[in-house]
C-alpha cells in the first residue's frame, strides 16, 4: 500500500506539472480556437526567465534574498510570456483568426524562431532586435496619414517592416564587432536552475516520502487553477471573453472590444505557459529544446479534457500523468509482482517513457472514437448548431 500511495502521489505531480502546461493553452486553444504551436516555447521563455532571476539572486547585493527567488520569478516569467505571446497575437494571429492550418504552419515558425533565439541571443543580437521593432512601430506614425489609405497600403505595411529589419541587422553587425556585446546570453546545451532550500529534501509522511519541490508545484497548481477560475467566472474581462467564446458577433453589437477581448485571452495564456516553464524548472535541467516534450501532450489533454472546459483540463492532466507514469516506470511490476506471465511481458514492453506515451496515445484515441467532444464537451444551442 506505502509503494502505492508512492507511485499515485509521484503520478500526480507529474500530472499538475501537465494541468500547468496545458491550462494556457486550454485558455487560447479552447476560448480562441488558435492553435498555438509556439505554445512549448512560451514555457521555455518561462523556465529561462527563472534562469536568469535566479542568478540576479545568487550573486551581489540580493543575495540574502536568494532564498525568495524562486517566489519572485513567477510573476516575472508570467510577465515576459505573456507580453512575447501578446506580441505573437498583435503581429501574427490576429492576421489569422479562422485559418487554423495558416495558424498552425505560422506559430510552428515562431516556435522554431523562439528555440534559436534562446541558442543564439547575445546584447548586440537584443539591441539589434529592439531597433527593429521600434522602427517597425514608429515609421507607419511617422508617415502622412493619406499613405496609409491608398491602394499600395499593403506594399508600404511590409516595406515598413523590411527597413526595420534591415536596421536591425546593420546595427546588431556593428555591435557584433564588440567582444563584450557579442558574448551569446545561453546557449545549445541546457541549463540547471538550483532550487531554494526550503524546496530541496522530502516530507515523510508515515512510510510515504513527498519531495518538496513536487508539493511546491502541486500547490502552484492548485493556486493557478484557483486564479483562472475567479479570473474567468467573476472578473469584469473574464465575463467579457466568455461572452465573446460563445457569440462574437452579438458581443460585438453589445459594446464588447473583441479585439481588445482576443489580445487579453492570448496574454493570459501565455502567461500560465510561463508559470508551467518555471515548475519545469524544478524537475531537471531545461534547453531550447523543452517545448517539444510538452505540446503534444498538452493538445492531448485539451482534445481529451473538452475543448475550452477547465474541470476537463484538470481531469484529463491528472489522468494522463499518473497513467503514464504509472506505465511508463514499471511500477505495476512492484505492485503486482504476481502478475500473470503474459500480461507481465506486456506490462514490461511498455515500461518506458516513450512507449508508455505510445500505449496512453493509443488509449485517448480509441475514447475519443466513442466521445469525440472530450470528456465534457460544450453544451448549448451555439455548439449544438
Amino acid at each position: 500500500m506505502d509503494l502505492f500511495n508512492e507511485t499515485l502521489f509521484n503520478g500526480l505531480a507529474i500530472g499538475s506539472v501537465l494541468v500547468l502546461a496545458a491550462l494556457g493553452l486550454a485558455v487560447v486553444f479552447g476560448l480562441m480556437g488558435v492553435i498555438n504551436m509556439a505554445h512549448g516555447e512560451l514555457m521555455m521563455l518561462g523556465a529561462y526567465t527563472t534562469f536568469v532571476v535566479q542568478n540576479l539572486f545568487k550573486n551581489g547585493p540580493l543575495e540574502a534574498l536568494f532564498p525568495l527567488y524562486i517566489i519572485l520569478a513567477i510573476p516575472a516569467a508570467f510577465v515576459v510570456s505573456g507580453l512575447v505571446g501578446l506580441l505573437l497575437e498583435k503581429t501574427v494571429i490576429r492576421r489569422l483568426y479562422g485559418r487554423p492550418l495558416e495558424t498552425l504552419l505560422a506559430t510552428w515558425g515562431v516556435s522554431l524562431i523562439l528555440q534559436q533565439f534562446v541558442r543564439s541571443v547575445s546584447s548586440a543580437f537584443a539591441i539589434g532586435l529592439v531597433v527593429a521593432v521600434a522602427v517597425g512601430l514608429l515609421v507607419p506614425k511617422l508617415t502622412p496619414r493619406s499613405w496609409w489609405q491608398q491602394r499600395w497600403t499593403p506594399l508600404l505595411g511590409v516595406g515598413s517592416w523590411i527597413v526595420a529589419t534591415l536596421a536591425g541587422v546593420v546595427l546588431a553587425s556593428v555591435l557584433g564587432g564588440v567582444r563584450v556585446l557579442d558574448q551569446p546570453w545561453f546557449s545549445a546545451r541546457n541549463i540547471d536552475v538550483t532550487a531554494p532550500v526550503w524546496l530541496r529534501g522530502s516530507l515523510q509522511v508515515g512510510a510515504l516520502t513527498m519531495p518538496v519541490a513536487r508539493l511546491f508545484i502541486i500547490a502552484l497548481t492548485i493556486v493557478s487553477l484557483a486564479a483562472v477560475t475567479w479570473f474567468l467566472q467573476k472578473s469584469v474581462w473574464g465575463i467579457r471573453i466568455r461572452a465573446v467564446t460563445q457569440n462574437r458577433p452579438m458581443s460585438d453589437c453589445l459594446g464588447i472590444p473583441t479585439e481588445t477581448v482576443d489580445a487579453l485571452t492570448f496574454l493570459v495564456g501565455s502567461g500560465l505557459a510561463g508559470v508551467a516553464g518555471v515548475a519545469v524548472t524544478l524537475l531537471g535541467s531545461v534547453g531550447p529544446n523543452l517545448g517539444g516534450n510538452y505540446i503534444v501532450d498538452c493538445f492531448m489533454v485539451v482534445v481529451l479534457g473538452g475543448v475550452g472546459k477547465l474541470l476537463g483540463t484538470v481531469v484529463a492532466a491528472l489522468g494522463i500523468g499518473v497513467l503514464s507514469y504509472v506505465i511508463g516506470s514499471g511500477s505495476l511490476l512492484l505492485v503486482w509482482p504476481a502478475m500473470p506471465e503474459g500480461l507481465n511481458a506486456l506490462v514490461t514492453f511498455f515500461a518506458t517513457t516513450s512507449m508508455a506515451k505510445v500505449l496512453v496515445f493509443a488509449v485517448i484515441v480509441v475514447f475519443l472514437q466513442f466521445r469525440p467532444a472530450g470528456l465534457f464537451p460544450q453544451k448549448g444551442r451555439m455548439v449544438e448548431a
